[in-house]
C-alpha cells in the first residue's frame, strides 16, 4: 500500500494587553495591536458588545465611533456596534451563530476583518464560535470584561455553543488575533459576578503554582472585598498561568484525553445544565473543584491539612460549596451529578481522564473514579458547603 504522510506545523501567537481605557482615544493598544501585522493598512472591524456591558457603559458605543475616528489612518469602523444578549443564554440560544453569519454576510466581512468581541465569557464563547465558522475564521480581537473571562477562557484558544442539553457541545480551536484585558470593565460587575470570576483563578493555583495560592490566602480579605490592585493581580496571574499552560502542555488543541485546565469542570458542567444555569460557571466550578479535593483526600492523594487550606480560603472568601442539585437522583436511584463524569468522557473521546490533586500546586491525572466514594465527598462537601 502507498502511503503519503503529510505533516507539517504552523506557529501560532497573540498578545495579551493588560490596560485600562482601551477605548480612550489617547490608548493606543487597540489600534497598536489591530495593525501590528500590517503597519500600514487601514484595517475594517466591527463590534460585539454584550448587553450588560452596554448597559454599564453607555456611551460605549460612543467611545468605540470617537476612537476609530481619531485612528482613521489605521481603522475603519464597518458599521456602530451589535449588541447581543450575554450570559449563558447566549450559548443556549441556537440561532445566535447563525444571526451572526447573516451580519457579518450583510457587512461584506472577509478575513482579514476584525470582529472585536466586547463582553464575558459567554459572548467570546459565542460570537468566537460564529467568527471562526465564518470563511473559516475572521480574525477576532477579544476584550473580555468578567473576572472569569479576563482571568481565564478570554486568553484561551477556544469558543463555544451548548447544544442537546451538553456544555460546549458544538465548537471550535481557534486563537484569538489578540486579547484586551481592559481592568476598568471589572469595576462595573456586581459583586456576585466578581466573586463568580476567583474560582478559575484559585484552580489554575491549585493544579500549578503553590505560591500563588499562598498569595491567594494571603490576600483572600482583600478579595472578598474586591480590592482593585488584589483583583487586578490575580487576574493577570491567573491569566499567565492559564497562557503559560496552553503554550508548555504539547497538547493547545487538546488532541488527547486530559485537560488539566478542567480541574473540578466535570461536575461543574453537570450543575450549570441541571441548575438551568441559574449557577454561573466559576460558582459551578467551584463546587466542582471542592468536591475534587475532598475525593483527592478521601483516596489519600491529598494531605488532610491540604484539603482544609482549600476550603478555608473557599470559604473565606465567601464561595457556596453546596447546592442542593447535588442531592437529585435519577430513576435509578443514581446522583444525576455523577452523570458528568459519562458527559466529560464524551466530550474528550477515549478514557475518561480526570485531574485530581496530589498537593496544593500539583494536579495529577486519573482514569477511574470510585462512584462510591465520591458519593460520600458530597455528602460530606453538605456539611463544609455554608457560606463563610
Amino acid at each position: 500500500m502507498n502511503c503519503h504522510v503529510q505533516k507539517f506545523s504552523i506557529p501560532y501567537e497573540y498578545p495579551v494587553h493588560f490596560t485600562r481605557g482601551v477605548f480612550d482615544s489617547g490608548n493606543t493598544d487597540f489600534v497598536d495591536i489591530v495593525r501590528r501585522m500590517e503597519p500600514d493598512r487601514r484595517h475594517r472591524f466591527f463590534a460585539v458588545i454584550d448587553d450588560g456591558v452596554a448597559k454599564a457603559w453607555s456611551d460605549l458605543a460612543d467611545s468605540i465611533s470617537r476612537y476609530a475616528d481619531k485612528h482613521a489612518q489605521y481603522l475603519q469602523l464597518a458599521t456602530e456596534p451589535m449588541i447581543i444578549e450575554g450570559g449563558e443564554a447566549a450559548k443556549n440560544d441556537p440561532h445566535g451563530p447563525a444571526k451572526l453569519h447573516r451580519r457579518f454576510y450583510e457587512l461584506g466581512l472577509d478575513r482579514q476583518s476584525f470582529v472585536v468581541i466586547i463582553g464575558g465569557g459567554a459572548i467570546q464563547d459565542m460570537v468566537g464560535y460564529a467568527a471562526a465558522t465564518t470563511h473559516r475564521g475572521l480574525r477576532v480581537v477579544r476584550v473580555p470584561t468578567t473576572v472569569l473571562s479576563q482571568n481565564d477562557s478570554g486568553v484561551g484558544v477556544k469558543n463555544g455553543v451548548n447544544a442537546f442539553g451538553v456544555k460546549n457541545f458544538l465548537g471550535a480551536f481557534a486563537p484569538p488575533f489578540a486579547v484586551l484585558d481592559d481592568f476598568d470593565f471589572i469595576g462595573t460587575l456586581s459583586a456576585r459576578d466578581k466573586l463568580a470570576g476567583i474560582p478559575e483563578s484559585i484552580k489554575v493555583a491549585l493544579i500549578r503554582d503553590s505560591e500563588f495560592f499562598t498569595w491567594l490566602r494571603d490576600h483572600a480579605k482583600e478579595l472578598r472585598v474586591f480590592e482593585t490592585e488584589a483583583m487586578a493581580w490575580m487576574i493577570r496571574r491567573g491569566a499567565e498561568l492559564h497562557m503559560n499552560h496552553i503554550a508548555t502542555s504539547g497538547d493547545p488543541f487538546e488532541m488527547g484525553a486530559a485537560r488539566p485546565l478542567d480541574f473540578g469542570h466535570w461536575a461543574g458542567h453537570k450543575l450549570e445544565s441541571m441548575s438551568d444555569y441559574r449557577l454561573r460557571h466559576g460558582e459551578a466550578v467551584a463546587i466542582g473543584m471542592a468536591l475534587d479535593a475532598c475525593y483527592s483526600a478521601a483516596v489519600g492523594m491529598l494531605p488532610k491539612d491540604e484539603l482544609s487550606r482549600i476550603i478555608d480560603l473557599l470559604t473565606t472568601l465567601g464561595v457556596n460549596l453546596w447546592d442542593d442539585c447535588l442531592a437529585q437522583k435519577n430513576a435509578d436511584g443514581r446522583l444525576e451529578v455523577l452523570r458528568g463524569l459519562k458527559d466529560f468522557q464524551e466530550h474528550l473521546g477515549g478514557d475518561l481522564t480526570v485531574t485530581l490533586l496530589e498537593g496544593i500546586g500539583r494536579g495529577v491525572e486519573v482514569h477511574e473514579i470510585d462512584e462510591q466514594i465520591m458519593t460520600r465527598c458530597i455528602e460530606e462537601l453538605k456539611t463544609k458547603g455554608s457560606k463563610g
